[in-house]
């Protein structure tokens, strides 16, 4: 079973031709004219808000237009552009295709994720989750880097950026799991792997994520070993959309574990309707815990509320020695953050 969303990948002509700049008031023209003339291209004014521009490729000019910055975000949102190539007429329904600038912009992003995912250049770090009781490694929280043609890493924020902005998260959380899953394996990681995943790039569970199963059980993976880790809950409005997707997870043996509770408002409740096999608590409730008192009673709300349901405790971005004794005296099982080790390439055997 295939799907559109599955195939299609992003992309912007590099043919040259004639480009239609039309632009929302006067002055864009104007600073879009002085930003050709700088640049010694050739172009025409058709009346005062709309330019005709030639072009040699138009996916270099758009990099170079985007990269010199010389325009805001609303700006970029008042430009539209229509490129007709060598040969092809201005009709009205070639009118239909013309986008603003910033939509080139998201797309440009788009199709640089595109090109690390189809080059393999997504690669894990692995930061350690420790057993409070036994001070061991009970598992790791695998992490997505991505690695430009000069080694560069590029980190989290800027790869789910560009899966946003050219709407491809999909295929960005999908290559991100599929990744971990690889990369522990390449690894020997025998012990518990926490895999991310955004509910909101999943529309079918059994479709969807139908490649990430079938990589753990290829690799030989014990399902109990892996725990996949709903990141952003609580910017999911479809409760039920995401219970169904942890209970397909849970139906192929998999545990799965909720982040960040504690941040929202909701996410109390959320336990109680999701039921995860672990809560992880989030960071902004841990830091300088042993001295925040209101934080304290969120911390013990949770653990209650874990405890009655059979539910792991595991303490998140910790970073001093009196988080780790006041969240190990309060019910916490696991703990994890810079205190025990940052997030490496190569996985920290022994703390």
């Amino acid at each position: 079973m295939s799907c559109t969303k599955c195939q299609t990948l992003p992309s912007i002509s590099q043919s040259g031709g004639d480009l239609i700049v039309s632009c929302s008031v006067t002055e864009l023209a104007d600073k879009f004219s002085l930003y050709l003339n700088s640049h010694n291209m050739n172009f025409k004014p058709e009346d005062s808000e709309t330019l005709w521009v030639h072009v040699d490729n138009f996916s270099v000019f758009l990099e170079q237009l985007c990269t010199s910055k010389i325009f805001s975000a609303m700006e970029r949102e008042g430009i539209n552009l229509l490129l007709l190539e060598v040969g092809e007429n201005l009709t009205p329904s070639k009118l239909k295709s013309m986008r603003t600038l910033q939509s080139y912009r998201d797309l440009m992003g788009a199709i640089e994720l595109s090109t690390l995912i189809t080059k393999g250049a997504l690669t894990t770090h692995f930061q350690p989750i420790v057993d409070l009781a036994s001070n061991a490694i009970y598992g790791y929280e695998s992490l997505a880097r991505g690695v430009s043609d000069e080694g560069n890493l590029i980190y989290p924020d800027t790869l789910f950026r560009w899966g946003r902005e050219g709407d491809m998260l999909f295929y960005l959380d999908r290559a991100c799991r599929e990744t971990s899953l690889k990369t522990a394996a390449v690894k020997n990681i025998a012990t518990k792997v926490f895999i991310n995943f955004i509910p909101t790039a999943i529309y079918d569970p059994q479709h969807c994520l139908a490649s990430t199963v079938k990589w753990a059980k290829q690799l030989d993976f014990d399902p109990k070993n892996i725990i996949f880790e709903v990141i952003e809950s609580d910017h999911v409005a479809d409760l039920d959309h995401l219970k169904n997707i942890l209970d397909y997870y849970k139906s192929q043996g998999f545990m799965v574990a909720l982040d960040d509770v504690g941040s929202g408002y909701s996410s109390l409740n959320m336990i109680g309707k999701l039921l995860p096999d672990i809560v992880k608590v989030d960071r902004e409730i841990i830091d300088h815990i042993d001295t925040n008192v209101v934080n304290q009673s969120i911390f013990r709300a949770i653990v209650q509320i874990a405890k009655e349901n059979n539910i792991i405790v595991l303490a998140e971005g910790i970073e001093r020695i009196e988080e780790v004794a006041f969240c190990t005296r309060e019910g916490a099982d696991l703990a994890q953050g810079y205190y025990f080790g940052k997030p490496s390439a190569e996985p920290i055997r022994k703390l």
